[in-house]
């Protein structure tokens, strides 16, 4: 056998090398083609997520007002409407008996009456050293001197119809007392004749305000109107409720015979009413609780 010289064996090593070289250039290409068609689509919902910049957000698109989650944890919930002040009457409360009030605002101008010691009026509005109210239902003025009046408040209902009668009866404050006064309706509406808008005892000043503050038709006398409206327990007495007390002449009467007087109730122990002088409002009396007898509602 003849013997294969070094110059043969690298020969063919260099053959063999190059012949690998070029099978290479055709395999590749076929293997990283089969790669790729395996490898999940960019919108495919398996695929990795990319990375994210620190700051940004790159996978939730930018959201205009009123789009998007409404569970955002950067929303700050609602805030909560503060809560309402109430509405308060304010009146002017007299210090001294005797007190007047007059048709301008100077002690040169003509009395239209006076009020006595816790006696009230309502404020209008405040001119200077005068306030301006209302008395027999005329604009009138009473002194602001510290000396002899101060101003009182007490809250306001929700009601409108009540302050609507409430508002009536402030306008006829001051006007005498006449017992058995005309009424102004037979307590179904009807008007009667002869009747005095300047005159009232207590159940017509009530018939009155109720009619041209709500519209509703009392009757004309104590003893009628309490079987009106619905029944309140002493404790639940409310503003614009009408209360009913005896007197010493009827103290002793028996059933609806015994109720003989009946006020508006303001609140804060005070009432709207006229008895045996005028119209008036005044705190009640420890003697008038003991002539209570009943409250009604009307609204």
């Amino acid at each position: 056998m003849k013997k294969i010289s070094f110059q043969m064996i690298a020969f063919l090593l260099a053959s063999a090398m190059l012949l690998a070289s070029v099978s290479a250039l055709f395999v590749q290409p076929i293997l990283r083609n089969d790669i790729a068609t395996d490898a999940p689509q960019e919108d495919d919902p398996q695929s990795p997520e990319p990375p994210q910049t620190e700051g940004e957000d790159t996978d939730t698109p930018e959201e205009t007002p009123g789009e998007g989650d409404n569970e955002d944890p950067e929303e700050t919930p609602d805030e909560e409407d503060p809560p309402q002040t109430p509405a308060v009457a304010t009146y002017i409360k007299a210090k001294v008996n005797g007190l007047n009030l007059r048709s301008g605002p100077g002690s040169g101008y003509s009395s239209l009456g006076y009020i006595d010691v816790g006696d009230m009026v309502a404020l209008i509005a405040k001119e200077g050293s005068w306030y301006k109210t209302s008395y027999r239902n005329k604009t009138a003025y009473i002194s602001a001197s510290s000396l002899y009046t101060e101003e009182y408040s007490m809250e306001k209902t929700d009601n409108d119809l009540i302050e609507q009668v409430i508002d009536e009866g402030l306008l006829l404050l001051g006007h005498p007392y006449i017992y058995g006064a005309i009424r102004f309706h037979d307590g179904a509406g009807n008007k009667l004749k002869n009747f005095d808008p300047t005159k009232y005892d207590c159940s017509s000043l009530m018939q009155y305000i109720f009619y041209h503050g709500a519209g509703i038709n009392l009757n004309m006398t104590t003893r009628t109107q309490v079987k009106q409206g619905t029944f309140v327990k002493k404790s639940d007495l409310s503003r614009g409720d009408l209360i009913f007390f005896t007197n010493s002449s009827r103290y002793n009467n028996t059933g609806v015979e015994r109720i003989g007087h009946v006020a508006l109730y303001l609140g804060n122990n005070y009432i709207l009413h006229t008895a045996s002088d005028y119209a008036v409002i005044e705190q009640i009396s420890a003697q008038r609780w003991k002539y209570y007898i009943e409250t009604r509602k009307l609204i």
